[in-house]
């Protein structure tokens, strides 16, 4: 079994399944706890008016605030004395002037600004649980995303996280483990679990001259392309060279806005390293271990700092998320050829190759949105 590690959550997961539905709510709904009822109504304005219903930049970026606003917690600071963050408490958000401009934290206060008007057209979420509630809702527009489990009731933070605690994609793989492992007390085969929510991820700060620079070839799609194709040989960059925490794109090429793939140095030494290299490679074109991974990795996430016996479990409050809508396949003009497999324990997938005699362009919007200048 290559996820091993996971299985010290399967109490936790327990302990969050054990609340049968039993309460209708005004508007009709049915859910384990009167307390999840005002949820409903959260969870519709964040689809209507945030995410449009479609798997969006605002998605994109909902999930990555999830992380940095989790992470930023280290027991080892705690046992020094040392301010050391409250964990998953919402400090991007009650803090909108410090944490948003630490160096780690470049872009993250435009979803901070997004979610900070919910607060008070919803008074009764705080700030940790409506950027908990927020990511697992928008994921469900991006075909084959689980669907996340949420607890409610996280207290709001009371200080900021300091400095240097979020992992950055130029930082040594010792440091990003130990920085993972003190932080959530996260494996590294769990790390490359959490990763996968580089399939949706887009980046507008590595490299300052292209915006909305995806990681993938498919980003508006929870799917396992990330893993194939950050194996994949590197050809080029898809703006310029030199940036920090960037190498080699195996698909640099764009057209307009609808720019090349970026890959990161984080992702690609991952990928590579002894530790997770066949984690890595595990997930290929194994849609539903990936999405099960990934959705016990992100309980885990969302709870770091928070006393469990204290939440409450709303998580029927999530929407069913849409399915996947293909498996993994090579890009056009890639083949088995253009791997750079790291894992030699395990058969590398048989994958076909898109159509095409030309590299793959990414589409800069979601399908259906030919026009998405906010995105």
């Amino acid at each position: 079994m290559v996820f091993k590690s996971l299985v010290a959550l399967v109490s936790l997961v327990a302990f969050v399944h054990a609340a049968p539905a039993a309460v209708t709510c005004p508007g009709g709904q049915t859910t384990a706890h009167a307390a999840c009822c005002p949820l409903f109504a959260l969870r519709e304005d964040l689809l209507a008016n945030l995410f449009e219903n479609v798997c969006s930049e605002d998605v994109h970026e909902s999930l990555r605030l999830t992380f940095h606003d989790a992470i930023a917690f280290s027991p080892a600071l705690a046992a020094q004395g040392k301010p050391s963050g409250g964990g998953a408490d919402g400090s991007q958000i009650i803090f909108p002037d410090i944490e948003p401009n630490f160096h780690a934290n470049l872009g993250i206060s435009d979803s901070v600004d997004a979610l900070t008007p919910f607060l008070s057209s919803h008074p009764g979420i705080t700030a940790g649980d409506l950027i908990q509630f927020a990511a697992a809702v928008g994921i469900t527009r991006c075909p084959g995303a689980p669907r996340l489990n949420f607890l409610l009731g996280r207290p709001n933070a009371t200080a900021p996280a300091p400095d240097g605690l979020i992992p950055e994609p130029q930082d040594p793989l010792d440091m990003i483990f130990a920085r993972m492992e003190d932080g959530g007390k996260f494996s590294p085969p769990e790390v490359v679990a959490l990763l996968a929510s580089h399939t949706i991820a887009r980046s507008d700060h590595v490299d300052p001259t292209i915006q909305a620079v995806p990681f993938d070839s498919t980003p508006f799609t929870f799917d396992t392309q990330i893993f194939l194709e950050v194996l994949l040989k590197g050809v080029g960059f898809p703006g310029t060279s030199g940036n920090q925490g960037e190498v080699l794109s195996p698909l640099p090429i764009g057209s307009g806005e609808n720019v090349g793939e970026m890959r990161l140095q984080s992702d690609f030494a991952i990928a590579r390293d002894s530790r997770t290299a066949c984690v890595w490679q595990a997930f290929i074109n194994q849609q539903a271990a990936m999405s099960e991974a990934f959705k016990l990795v992100m309980l885990k996430l969302s709870v770091i700092g928070q006393d469990v016996s204290k939440l409450i479990d709303c998580s029927d409050v999530i929407p069913t998320p849409l399915p996947a809508t293909k498996g993994a396949t090579f890009p056009a003009t890639k083949t088995i050829a253009d791997v750079e497999q790291a894992c030699h324990a395990l058969p590398f997938p048989k994958l076909a190759t898109d159509p095409g005699a030309t590299e793959t362009i990414i589409p800069h919007c979601p399908p259906g949105l030919p026009n998405c200048d906010d995105f």
